[in-house]
């Protein structure tokens, strides 16, 4: 039996007690839905997601149609260009020899980089080869050319066009003379008399054969230079209208292989006389530290200076790509000439050959 305590205790719950959640939900919705001042048809119609308004575009008068226009490696009929020009093409005209033949290829020789069908000549894997003989070249060069420029004319070109805010400027990379750049060349001789080249890299090695080639290739005349610098003249009587036909490259073609450039033992010495000279090479203090894509115009006569009284020369090319590391060694070994024996870890190891003292002192002082 509850106490009295107890009954009071109960009484008391009994006065706080509230109702269910769920029995005061229904009671809620149905005074609001009963209420008077709303109605089912007052009620807006407001969907969850509302549909988006699909604007209609209206068709821009003033935008114009792309029309394709012709190439220009292919005529307004669809017919390749044909060009006079007495040479064959290549990618580079400077940092190529003609005559070593590649051993293999790395993509197949017969994807022109002109195009399926725009140019009258066919790819080789190197070359472009001139179908038949082209005659007249020099004497139309001349008549471009016309009488030589005076001293005084010469100054007031070299003054326009030597300094480094030279609008009329062709940078001149690793790549050396190549055929694209004959086109840039012709663009600039539109509207200027010369040309600015500014020469780095690989090429500068040999800027007489970089000269060569431009005056070769495109007719002009190399008025001045200084360094890596180099003035190219049109001529006198240059007609832009008048200008050759060159096909431009779509694309960089991939380089052919070519034989080993360094053999695992020198011809002329035996294993060990080899190992010897290349652990002295490495162990040896560096003549010259290159820098990537630099101006390496004395470094030819540094090193036959150095092979008056070293027997193995090295070249630090810590910031110079492996490719182009073995380019110099090429170039070198035919303008000191001397040997390379080793391109390891970015140095280049070169040995000046059997050649005597007397030899070295008379290149040196030539």
């Amino acid at each position: 039996m509850a106490s009295p305590v107890h009954l009071k205790l109960l009484s008391w719950r009994r006065l706080f007690h509230h109702p269910p959640l769920q029995t005061l939900i229904p009671s809620v919705s149905r005074s609001i839905n009963h209420s008077p001042s709303s109605s089912p048809s007052d009620e807006p119609y407001d969907p969850p997601f509302s549909p988006v308004r699909k604007t209609l575009t209206t068709p821009n008068k003033n935008h114009k149609k792309h029309v394709s226009t012709p190439s220009k490696s292919l005529t307004p009929d669809g017919v390749p260009v044909r060009s006079d020009l007495p040479f064959d093409f290549r990618y580079s005209y400077s940092e190529t020899d003609p005559s070593v033949a590649p051993i293999g290829f790395r993509e197949p020789p017969r994807f022109s980089p002109f195009g399926p069908g725009r140019l009258d000549r066919r790819w080789n894997g190197v070359s472009a080869p001139v179908e038949g003989g082209v005659g007249g070249a020099a004497g139309d060069r001349d008549s471009v050319l016309g009488e030589p420029l005076t001293e005084d004319e010469v100054e007031e070109l070299v003054e326009r066009f030597r300094w480094n805010d030279c609008a009329r400027q062709i940078n001149l990379g690793k790549g050396g003379v190549t055929h694209n750049l004959l086109d840039d060349i012709h663009n600039h001789w539109k509207r200027a008399e010369a040309v600015r080249i500014k020469c780095l890299g690989v090429p500068t090695l040999d800027m007489d054969n970089i000269c060569f080639h431009l005056e070769d290739k495109t007719g002009g005349k190399v008025i001045f230079r200084q360094c890596n610098i180099i003035l190219l003249y049109r001529g006198r009587n240059y007609d832009p209208k008048k200008r050759p036909a060159i096909p431009l490259m779509l694309w960089k073609p991939r380089a052919p292989i070519y034989p080993r450039l360094v053999k695992n033992v020198i011809d002329g010495l035996t294993e060990e006389e080899t190992k010897e000279l290349r652990n002295r090479g490495l162990n040896s203090l560096a003549l010259m530290k290159l820098s990537r894509n630099g101006v390496y115009v004395n470094v030819v006569e540094k090193v036959r200076e150095a092979f008056t009284t070293d027997e193995v020369v090295r070249l630090d090319c810590m910031h110079v790509e492996m490719s182009d590391c073995k380019k110099i060694g090429v170039k070198l070994r035919d303008l000191v000439p001397c040997v390379p024996i080793l391109f390891k870890d970015n140095q280049i190891i070169l040995w000046r050959g059997r050649r005597g003292h007397e030899d070295l002192v008379s290149q040196s002082d030539s």
